[in-house]
């Protein structure tokens, strides 16, 4: 009895293989479901095939940033350092030009021996003595001085540059009630030129720079009368843009 029993349990397929077959046919039904509600985009199937062979997978798709083209950027920086070169050519030629005519005037109203008109890496530089300009001691204006500083402020309404007017002294102290000391009185002259660039000819005040010095800029060495006189005087700098004071310190 016992053997019949093990051959009847011999025949058929184990119990798990009839649990087995159901679950795969199952996950085989659900995957057929799944591509059957699928949709396939031709065009992006056949771009990402392509890229495969051809090209990188993200060579189809764009970037957030932007693509630029090297030729085109060049030619942008070709024409912006042109047009920055053409805008600096002007303003030198007419810084050159500004200083022909102050060169002419002086030489019409014979004032070279008192005002020096030059050009330098600042831009144009001109240099009134205190002769010309004041009383020693003092930082009223002589009337001797406004028509040098009236043909100045003509010459300024044409060019928009910064103007710095830098008052100078010599070295030997001075002690007033007004002016303590040589740096109130280069400063106080410094200004008195603004002023009157400003209210004879309507300057704009923001391009203008009052500066004062004192004795700390000579020309010459302090040790003569001719020396002294040298150094007591009124720079008016009718700057350059293309200069930086920062890249001389």
């Amino acid at each position: 009895m016992r053997r019949k029993n093990q051959q009847r349990q011999a025949k058929g397929a184990p119990k798990w293989m009839v649990t087995f077959s159901d679950m795969m046919m199952l996950i085989l039904v659900f995957f057929v479901l799944l591509f059957s509600m699928s949709q396939i985009d031709a065009q992006k199937f056949r771009a990402v095939a392509e890229s495969f062979n051809e090209k990188v997978i993200f060579d189809f798709y764009p970037s957030m940033i932007p693509m630029i083209d090297p030729a085109s950027q060049e030619d942008e920086t070709k024409q912006h350092i042109e047009e920055e070169t053409n805008a600096g050519e002007g303003e030198q030629d007419q810084l050159g030009e500004l200083l022909n005519e102050i060169e002419s005037f002086l030489a019409e109203n014979g004032m070279e021996n008192v005002v020096a008109a030059n050009r330098n890496e600042r831009g144009v530089v001109l240099v009134l003595q205190e002769q010309v300009l004041f009383n020693t001691g003092e930082a009223v204006l002589l009337e001797s001085a406004k028509p040098f500083l009236n043909k100045v402020g003509t010459l300024l309404t044409n060019v928009p540059n910064p103007v710095k007017v830098e008052g100078h002294t010599d070295n030997r102290p001075i002690s007033t009630v007004r002016y303590p000391s040589n740096w109130e009185l280069s400063g106080a002259r410094s200004s008195s030129v603004i002023r009157y660039l400003l209210r004879e000819h309507g300057l704009d005040a923001k391009r203008f720079t009052s500066i004062g010095y004192g004795d700390t800029r000579p020309l010459a060495a302090n040790n003569s009368q001719e020396n002294w006189q040298k150094n007591r005087r009124v720079e008016i700098v009718i700057s350059d843009p293309t200069y930086s004071e920062e890249n001389n310190y």
